[in-house]
Formats: C-alpha cells, structure tokens, sequence
C-alpha cells in the first residue's frame, strides 16, 4: 500500500517511479479520488458542528417557551443527523475506492534497481562454482535412470491431474532430507526461528501481504473462503499483522518449511516436462521483520543465506538483481539466485529474495514502537527462499548424475541421509 500523503507532496516523483515499471502515471486519478473523499469528510464535520450546535439551543427554546423556534431547532437537528449520516457514507465509498485503488498499484522500485522490460534485462551481481564438464550427455532430472523409479508423473496426473509428482523411495529421501538440511541451517547458523504455519489463510492475511486482489487467480481458493498459502511468506509475514513491535525486538527472523500452492495462470505450455513448475510443492521459506534502517543490509544478509546453502550443497548458481520490468508486485528490490541445471544446460532460479519496505506492513498496520518513545512507525518486510525443495532436489540430481544413471549425492547432505551418498542406477538409496 502507498502513503497517500507521499503521492500528494510529489506526485510527479510517484509517476516517475511507476513509470521504471511501464505503468502508466495515475496520480492525477488517486488524488482526484483523496480530494473527494476529504470534501465529503470536510462537509460531514461542518454539518456535524451544526447538529451539535442546533441540539445545544434545543433545551433552550423548549425552556423559553418558544414553541416555534423549539420546532425549527429540532427539524434542523434532525436534518443534519441525516445529512452527517449520508455524507459519512459517501466518505466511506470515496475512500473505499481510493484504498482499492492504491491497493492495486505496484511497489516503486528502489533507486538503484536497473531499469529494464523484463528477464533480459536483469543484471548478474555475483556468479559461484563451475558448471561439472560431463564426459556424456546430462540428462534432466526425470530422465535419470536412479531417478526414474522414484518420481512418477503418471500415478501423480491418476489421482491429481497434470503438473503433481509422487516422489518415492530414493528420491523422497533426498527431498525431505533437502527441507530439513535447510531448515537445521536457518536456525543453527543464519539465526532464523522455525515456525510452523497454517496453510490455510483468510482473506486479510492474503490481501495484507499483497496478494490480493492482483493474485486471486494464481491462487488457491477453499469453498468456505479459505485460501491454500502460494508460500509460507502469508503466514510468517502476517504473523505480525496490527502489532506495534518494540523497537528493540526488531530484526524478526523467521523461517518455515510448508507445503505451497500456485495455480499457474498464465504458464500454460512452460515447463511442463518434469517438476520444475509445478501445483503444489515444497518450500522453505525466510522471512524477516526489520526496523527501516536496517532493511538495505537484512536483504544482503538473506541472500548470503540462500547463497551458502547452494555452496554447501556444491551446485553452481548465479544471482541476478531484476529490473524494473521483471519484479514482483509487491517488491521494492529482488534479487534472484539461479541454479545451474545441466539437463537443461542453463541457470534456473531457485530462490528469489524481496524486500517489500513498507509496502506490506501498510495493508497489514505492522508498526514498532521507537526506543525513544517517539511515533510508530510501519516496519519493514523482508521474504526469500531459502530455498524451494523441489527445485534444490532437480538441481542435485541433475549436477550429481553419473554415466551409468546414478546419482552421487553432496557431501552436506549424507548427515541428513544417514551416512547414504548416492542413488544407484537402480533407483536405491545407497
């Protein structure tokens, strides 16, 4: 959500920032919408001082004796009852369109995001590890020969239809010892405290953490008005919703491995071989809480976590910062980490870390209480992956497969395997 007094005090500076996104400028419309609903208050209040004057000279009419006057007095208070009343109203859908309004209008980009259209334009900050130079053609991972009897694309479109996978055996393994490598890390070593959340939100929740109204149809929707979470990003960031935080409680570091669900809109015919893109699938997820000072710098260190799980897990990436044109709505700066998939002979992303500033504790009223006892002010909001399992899973079977079909597993990983290193050809956890 925008701060209507920014867009009144600069308006052209609003227009100018939407305009690195391509959109066009819409000053002009929200503040038309802001003069309206402040005339309708403006007018409520007069008529409500008139009310309140008229009721004062009511008793003394009636005291007087003046029936006439009594009379006059009483029919007026009992216009500007009604007047007040139906002013309020109008105040009320004045603003309502003007909060819907606001509500769909993207986060200004940072100033040093680059400027762009889309995906081509982003800019590479950092690149790690070397792709391995194989001595046969890679495959992808659900070509694999160890990787074959554990993921089953058939059973899966059986039960659920198209884009599900049931994991088995092997595989399966590997997956859940993936979500909990990476969630021992958050809390062992980046700091971050696991939660465990819901996966089933309201509608404030969604809309609070700005995935509502522009995403209603990559998502889920229950029959009772539940929403299934596109990420635990929802829960964790919500979590403090109308809060006013002590200052000294700030940064909160959360972290949560959850099932996910994305109904796609809009991907039709990309990346339906495999589980690269899928329905519903795994993630964990980092999401932090910030005093605004602290936001530029809670960023870096978010990226550096999700950075050092792939070092960990030896898999080369690169990281991008988007551009202006290829952000998400909510996002005042993203970068995204790119994982090099050998069957595919290309960087795939596999996490992208945002911070919103204060966009989303705008819609969410998520305030901290400065240490000086100054006003509250609206914290900042922070969110990454941290990484997507199911992605982390193609990208270890992809860069650890072997000529004869098995896979040779990372070494930061066996702990989490029970000392197990590779999956066979055969498909077996060995």
């Amino acid at each position: 959500m925008h701060d209507i007094k920014a867009i009144r005090e600069n308006p052209a500076a609003f227009d100018a920032a939407l305009a690195r996104r391509g959109d066009a400028p819409v000053s002009s419309e929200i503040l038309a919408l802001d003069a309206a609903r402040r005339e309708k208050i403006l007018a409520a209040e007069t008529a409500q001082a008139e009310q309140n004057k008229a009721s004062k000279s009511v008793g003394a009419a009636k005291a007087s004796g003046d029936e006439a006057e009594f009379e006059r007095l009483r029919a007026l208070v009992a216009e500007k009852k009604a007047e007040v009343a139906r002013l309020n109203d109008e105040a009320k859908a004045e603003d309502a369109k003007l909060t819907d309004m606001l509500a769909r209008i993207p986060n200004l980009p940072a100033g040093d995001v680059p400027d762009g259209a889309d995906e081509d334009d982003n800019v590479e900050v950092n690149r790690w590890g070397t792709p391995r130079a194989f001595d046969f053609a890679p495959k992808e991972h659900y070509e694999i020969a160890g990787v074959i009897p554990g993921m089953d694309f058939e059973t899966a479109a059986k039960v659920s239809g198209s884009r599900f996978v049931l994991l088995r055996g092997a595989v399966a393994r590997v997956h859940r010892a993936l979500a909990q490598f990476m969630l021992d890390t958050h809390t062992a070593d980046n700091g971050l405290t696991e939660t465990t959340t819901p996966v089933l939100v309201r509608d404030e929740a969604m809309y609070g953490t700005d995935k509502l109204p522009k995403f209603g149809d990559d998502s889920y929707q229950t029959t009772n008005g539940w929403w299934l979470i596109p990420t635990s990003e929802v829960t964790l960031t919500y979590s403090v919703a109308g809060d006013v935080l002590d200052e000294g409680a700030l940064p909160i570091r959360l972290t949560a491995h959850t099932q996910c669900f994305r109904s796609e809109a809009g991907s039709a015919g990309r990346d339906t071989a495999g589980m690269l893109r899928q329905h519903q699938f795994e993630k964990v997820e980092m999401v932090s809480i910030t005093h605004p000072d602290q936001s530029d710098a809670e960023q870096k260190r978010m990226l550096r976590c999700a950075e050092d799980l792939l070092e960990r897990l030896e898999i080369p990436y690169r990281t991008v910062v988007l551009c202006t044109g290829d952000m998400g709505f909510g996002a005042r700066r993203t970068f995204d980490i790119e994982a090099w998939l050998p069957g595919q002979n290309t960087y795939r992303e596999i996490s992208s870390v945002s911070t919103t500033g204060d966009f989303q504790a705008r819609r969410m009223n998520a305030r901290f209480k400065p240490a000086d006892g100054g006003k509250p002010q609206f914290v900042h909001t922070l969110n990454g992956s941290g990484l997507a399992v199911g992605r982390c899973l193609i990208a270890v079977l992809e860069n650890g497969q072997q000529a004869d079909g098995s896979v040779d597993l990372p070494k930061a990983l066996h702990p989490w395997l029970g000392g197990k290193t590779r999956i066979s050809a055969e498909g077996a956890l060995v």
